[in-house]
């Protein structure tokens, strides 16, 4: 596979015999950049923090999960890369410097280019930006005074790498980068046990940590058709390989619920590479986006070949592990009907940032007159699949909107739900915390502060 890019200024063109070799594996051990470190090697510590900048502009991510062929096509920068042709240091380096944001320095790389990335942005939100940045030593104290100072300096944006290589796409190869959504199709037809690499959040932990084999692989980042954001009269149509840092503007306006429990999926890096199709593709229990999706009565795109068809969103998921997809069929998009916003979300976390959730709840509740007219309440964490509530949903229609409605559904719950018990809750607490949901749903649907982080003294 040949693939073509820039790393910190210099044209890299190159053929990548192991399409599974991680960015990160990459860079220190084949081109000596040890700058970038190597901490969890799963996308949580930050250390090895890259900016990677393509058409929509620059972004931090994380190299370790980051396969070499997504490369293709962008502009690298690693630490080394930072400063100016005259040494010259960034204004975030300067400012780690000046406020004392480094001592044992382990983190400080990661630290430095997830700044970098949010200097060239112009994001200012500091807490948001180092939330997927773990430093043991310092303390986030004088790292915050740094990005503070370094945030009034003019911003830096990398150069893209202009014409790509020539490559005539081969359907019948073992590991391809498609240019569109039929040239996807084409290969996932002549090899439907292959693999789709959308941003890599989830595979890049089957190499670096399962030590798999993927066998044949597609990158997707080339397919531009599957990146788009569509509003047409009926629907919001997300194509599959938008990134939750795309979709998250794209919602916020309809559904500031969805876009708020967006933001606490994993961290920036993960954000900025995770895709909203394969975070329901992968068919995980626990993913937040299906829960919101199917509660807003989401409906699944599918393609094999030259054939569509369209399901809704919660008839896809059929069991754990198993999901409504034949080989060689992929998700090509979401859609989501237009109608008023009634959603609330809320996702139970040991940690309010970058953790796995507990038990996430999502609530759309219709009334007419006061009554429940309609409901659609899904979950993850309460199931092997993100599963509705139907019983509960049921016990609610026709009755008024009140305390009484929610304790008549009490009983329900247990027919829509049998948890396990696992390291991030107990059976019985997900249920419990399931039903509070519904009436911290009902509390805020009548004005009362329910929370934590939106009350002051």
């Amino acid at each position: 596979m040949e693939i073509s890019f820039l790393l910190n200024g210099e044209r890299v063109e190159m053929d990548v015999t192991d399409p599974t070799v991680t960015t990160l594996d990459w860079l220190r051990e084949i081109r000596g950049l040890t700058g970038t470190k190597e901490g969890c090697n799963e996308g949580d510590c930050g250390a090895c923090t890259l900016m990677v900048t393509d058409e929509h502009g620059p972004r931090a991510v994380n190299a370790c999960i980051l396969f070499l062929p997504q490369l293709h096509g962008k502009s690298v920068t690693t630490v080394e890369g930072l400063a100016g042709p005259d040494g010259t240091l960034h204004p975030v380096q300067q400012a780690m410097i000046d406020k004392h944001g480094s001592q044992c320095g382990f983190c400080t790389p990661g630290i430095v280019m997830s700044l970098a990335a949010a200097h060239a942005t112009g994001e200012t939100d500091v807490d948001k930006v180092l939330a997927g940045n773990l430093c043991r030593c310092t303390g986030y104290a004088p790292i915050v005074r740094a990005a503070e100072a370094a945030m009034a300096e003019p911003a830096v944006v990398p150069a893209l790498p202009g014409a790509l290589l020539e490559r005539p796409f081969d359907p019948e190869a073992e590991a391809v980068l498609p240019e569109t959504s039929d040239d996807l199709a084409a290969w996932y037809a002549a090899h439907p046990e292959g693999v789709l690499v959308g941003g890599a959040t989830d595979l890049g932990l089957h190499v670096t940590k399962a030590l798999r084999r993927l066998g044949p692989v597609a990158f997707l980042h080339r397919c531009a058709d599957l990146q788009g954001i569509e509003e047409t009269e009926e629907a919001l149509v997300i194509g599959a390989g938008v990134t939750i840092s795309q979709l998250i503007p794209a919602v916020s306006g309809r559904y500031p619920d969805f876009a708020a429990m967006l933001t606490r999926y994993g961290s920036v890096q993960v954000r900025n590479a995770a895709t909203i199709g394969g975070n329901i593709a992968n068919g995980s229990p626990i993913g937040d986006g299906p829960p919101a999706l199917i509660a807003l009565g989401a409906r699944l795109h599918l393609r094999k070949g030259d054939t569509r068809r369209e399901i809704a969103l919660e008839d896809f998921f059929l069991a754990y592990g198993k999901q409504d997809r034949a080989p060689g069929e992929f998700v090509e998009a979401i859609s989501i009907p237009h109608q008023p916003d009634r959603l609330g979300c809320y996702k139970l976390s040991k940690r309010f940032d970058q953790d796995i959730s507990a038990v996430c709840g999502c609530f759309n509740v219709t009334l007419e007159d006061g009554r429940v007219a309609d409901a659609r309440i899904a979950f993850g964490g309460m199931a092997g699949i993100p599963k509705r509530a139907a019983a509960v949903e049921a016990a609610l229609i026709g009755e008024d909107w009140g305390e009484e409605a929610i304790d008549a559904a009490w009983s329900a719950w247990e027919e829509d739900f049998q948890p396990l018990s696992d390291m991030r809750a107990s059976a019985a607490y997900r249920l419990e915390a399931a039903r509070n949901m519904l009436t911290r749903y009902f509390l805020e649907d009548i004005g009362a502060a329910t929370r934590v982080r939106e009350v002051s003294a």
